[in-house]
């Protein structure tokens, strides 16, 4: 197996790890009750999905 010959520099590791960071997810308002929820999933609070009723979301106790 080949070995490396040369020592990659600081400048070349963290250039490799730029995009290894966490990125927040994608949130949008829900256009129902106004709750941020993932794009393109049903509201966890009301349960509406494009202006409509999908599931009963939340019991609020």
């Amino acid at each position: 197996m080949p070995n490396p010959k040369h020592r990659h520099s600081k400048t070349r590791r963290d250039m490799r790890r730029a995009h290894d960071f966490l990125q927040e997810p994608g949130l949008s308002k829900c256009a129902s009750c106004g709750a941020t929820k993932t794009p393109h999933r049903v509201c966890p609070e009301c349960g509406h999905y494009r202006g409509r009723e999908v599931s009963a979301g939340a019991q609020k106790s």
